[in-house]
């Protein structure tokens, strides 16, 4: 049996009769094959979910030979997550609205353009983000000026702005359940973040800001980590990161 059959039949064995509910399967000998979406791609032809991309699923390699957008996307976060905890918010103006706004929403926009449907949604969504939070404290928008003379009503303003983006956040982290450990940890810190400085603001309480700040610089340190795994490799720095992929705990993934 020529080597090529063998491939065929195994490959038939190994797919599901019903086509139309199919998303991966293997084929091959050693299953060394990956079908997606009807084509057949090498195992070392796909790239692993990775935080340095920002993909939480495997995907062939793009064709495109642009720079990795996700990774000066992951360092304004970054850089913007740790500055939410080190400054008062009028103090964060400029870094908010500029670079964790700006440069974070060009970043998804380019993520768009690559075909990286996550990353395009989380970077354009917290670009928004961080600019919606600068604009707070700018006095021409008269945002937090509405509650000079109300301050437990601005608390409870920014607190369920924080819940909002809590609840968005923890719809990512869904998503991001099969990628990297700090892919996850990025995530899950700075969602619990969200609705720990929501209750900071709403109650007043120092505490919560302490806990919220903490969280912050966790969020900003995987950050960080995915950053550098985007943009570290072995031919430009004798130092790399490793993915730290979550276990995969089964070898199909069926679309129903």
């Amino acid at each position: 049996m020529s080597s090529s059959l063998r491939s065929s039949q195994s490959m038939h064995s190994k797919t599901n009769t019903d086509d139309d509910i199919q998303a991966i399967s293997f084929a091959g000998e050693g299953d060394e094959y990956v079908v997606l979406g009807g084509k057949k791609y090498y195992r070392h032809e796909l790239m692993r979910a990775f935080v340095g991309n920002l993909n939480p699923g495997v995907a062939p390699y793009p064709e495109y030979n642009f720079g990795n957008a996700s990774a000066i996307g992951l360092a304004s976060f970054a850089m913007t997550t740790l500055s939410l905890d080190c400054t008062h918010i009028n103090a964060g103006v400029g870094l908010f609205i500029f670079y964790g706004g700006l440069v974070e929403f060009l970043a998804g926009i380019w993520e768009f353009f690559n075909a990286n449907t996550f990353a395009y949604v989380v970077f354009c969504s917290f670009g928004s983000f961080w600019i919606c939070l600068g604009t707070m404290s700018v006095p021409s928008f008269g945002i937090l000026a509405a509650y000079e003379d109300d301050p437990s009503m601005r608390g409870s303003a920014i607190g369920f702005f924080f819940i909002a983006w809590g609840v968005f956040t923890f719809m990512m982290l869904i998503i991001t359940v099969k990628a990297t450990v700090p892919f996850i940890g990025l995530f899950a810190s700075l969602d619990a973040a969200f609705f720990v400085l929501a209750a900071a603001y709403i109650t007043d309480s120092r505490g919560s800001f302490r806990g919220g700040g903490v969280l912050c610089v966790i969020s900003a340190c995987c950050g960080w980590y995915g950053m550098f795994a985007g943009v570290a490799d072995r031919f430009n720095s004798y130092f790399t990161v490793e993915p730290l992929q979550v276990p995969v705990y089964e070898k199909r993934v069926w679309n129903i």
